[in-house]
């Protein structure tokens, strides 16, 4: 279980890191997009742990994965490129 945990923050905080590095300016502050990404992979190893219970390692590790990327995709903000037009013409 240990190791999940150690696996699944070690690979929030990368794709946090890979997102943060991709989108900056779509992106809030760095230091809130690694915590995110990071507690998001260590609540995705929990999650899909006790749903599958022990033994399946790869799997939680995908479903920490999968939940960090979903965490930080609420974290996204729209391109600034947009025009935005007013309802009142």
């Amino acid at each position: 279980m240990f190791l999940e945990v150690l696996g699944s923050a070690l690979l929030g905080f990368a794709l946090a890191w890979a997102a943060a590095h991709r989108l900056p300016d779509r992106l809030p502050v760095r230091v809130i997009v690694l915590v995110t990404g990071t507690l998001g992979g260590v609540f995705g190893a929990l999650v899909t742990h006790g749903a599958l219970g022990p033994g399946h390692f790869l799997a939680t590790l995908i479903g920490a994965v999968a939940v960090a990327a979903v965490l930080l995709s609420l974290l996204v903000r729209p391109a600034s490129r947009r025009l935005r037009r007013s309802a009142a013409m």
